[in-house]
């Protein structure tokens, strides 16, 4: 009688011990991907802070998605994306800004 009791509480302490550690794996993922968000986001603003100082705004044209182009001192057209790395432009994806 004894046996059956502790075989079953291990198996109760197993089940619990491994809901408790998939929870903690869900969770930090979370984290993880709520910290890579914020990262993309401040990446993102310090280039295109960076690029306002350094290279030129090319006035009344804009990316393909409506972002605003910068040109650098090779006079390459660019735009900075929501990762902040700087994604060259061809002249056919450059359009005029729509106001």
């Amino acid at each position: 009688m004894k046996l059956k009791t502790i075989r079953a509480g291990l198996v109760a302490m197993t089940i619990t011990a491994a809901a408790l550690l998939g929870s903690h794996v869900t969770m930090a993922q979370g984290i993880d991907s709520t910290a890579k968000k914020v990262g993309h986001k401040t990446a993102s603003i310090a280039v295109k802070g960076a690029s306002k100082v350094t290279d030129k705004t090319y006035k009344g044209k804009e990316g393909p998605g409506g972002q605003t182009v910068f040109i650098d001192k090779k006079d390459k057209k660019y735009y900075v994306d929501e990762k902040g790395k700087k994604v060259y432009l061809k002249p056919s994806e450059i359009r005029d800004k729509k106001d």
